[in-house]
């Protein structure tokens, strides 16, 4: 069973020594495993990096593309391409080369760009969900209601909740004094990880990092709920049998979007709360494919699953060859 932190423990039983530099161990227990684990992480990256820059390249420089459903998709690229920069190039030189040493500040930042993007990704397929909405619902005035300018309000408004909502993190993290120990047993930095590193009384850095969950992830997750229960009640009363079907068939990249960024993310969650004979170890890879799975297959789903996408990357892939 593992050892539970108290948020209240205060200074009286450490030294006043503030830690400013940690190290990063990776997967404790893994350590003769690391060049192994590695080579995911690696391909999954490349893939991920590939991908959603061939992505962005189709659907930026191609103007039969640039409706919100691309738009969209487009912003859902660039973020997947964050979340894996901030995340496995740190966990490959961990692998690699032992390089866990982290600065406080560094560590604080990585928390920030990589709670703020994790959120931002969360907003996107919100939104996406409101476009297949409005996409089956709304058809005639599909493009009326997506104009240009909504979709860069909305894109706008995304960044702005998820750096608004993680941006008191700073200062609830640099408030701490870290005076317990410097040995983080993770491949990355998060919140609630590191202030149990704290000596001070970290209930407020617990309630935040549950309001901010509650207030973002949880939120995104009902209202997607809701948008495809709305949905399939539109799509249930539409008479042909076929016109049904290609309704339902242009959610499908999005539903497996879904499914790839929560799915993982639930699972994780669940075993950390419920299942406490896993290793730890299991609870650190399982926190690491939440990060890597959906970058990397994003791309391949909706370049399967959509038809304009599939032409295009066909045409800049083999078009030489043919």
């Amino acid at each position: 069973m593992s050892q539970v932190v108290s948020p209240h423990l205060t200074t009286l039983n450490y030294t006043g020594v503030s830690h400013t530099v940690f190290h990063l161990l990776g997967i404790p227990g893994l350590e003769d495993q690391h060049m192994w684990i590695s080579i995911p992480f690696f391909i999954s990256y490349v893939m991920a990096l590939f991908g959603n820059s061939l992505l962005i390249f189709i659907i930026l420089t191609k103007s039969s593309l640039h409706e919100a459903m691309y738009l969209f998709l487009c912003m859902l690229a660039g973020t997947d391409i964050v979340l894996s920069t901030c995340t496995v190039p740190q966990a490959l030189a961990i692998f690699w080369f032992h390089a866990g040493e982290i600065s406080l500040d560094r560590c604080i930042t990585q928390v920030f760009f990589l709670t703020s993007t994790f959120m931002s990704e969360s907003g996107i397929l919100l939104v996406m969900a409101f476009d297949r909405y409005i996409a089956i619902c709304y058809p005639l005035r599909y493009t009326a209601i997506l104009t240009h300018a909504l979709i860069g309000k909305i894109g706008v408004t995304i960044f702005l909740r998820s750096f608004g909502t993680v941006f008191p993190i700073i200062f609830l993290l640099k408030r701490l004094t870290f005076c317990r120990s410097n040995i983080l047993p993770h491949t990355v930095c998060e919140h609630i990880g590191l202030a149990k590193f704290s000596c001070d009384d970290i209930r407020v850095n617990i309630w935040y990092g549950i309001f901010v969950l509650m207030s973002t992830i949880v939120l995104d997750i009902f209202l997607i709920c809701v948008s495809y229960i709305l949905i399939l009640r539109a799509v249930f009363h539409i008479p042909s049998r076929d016109a049904r079907y290609k309704a339902l068939n242009t959610c499908g990249s999005h539903v497996c979007a879904i499914i790839l960024f929560y799915g993982p993310g639930i699972f994780s969650v669940l075993t950390q709360r419920f299942g406490r004979h896993i290793s730890p170890p299991v609870h650190i890879l399982l926190a690491n494919v939440c990060i890597l799975i959906p970058p990397m297959l994003n791309p391949i789903i909706y370049g399967i699953k959509t038809k304009e996408i599939r032409g295009q990357v066909t045409h800049i892939l083999f078009s030489k060859q043919i």
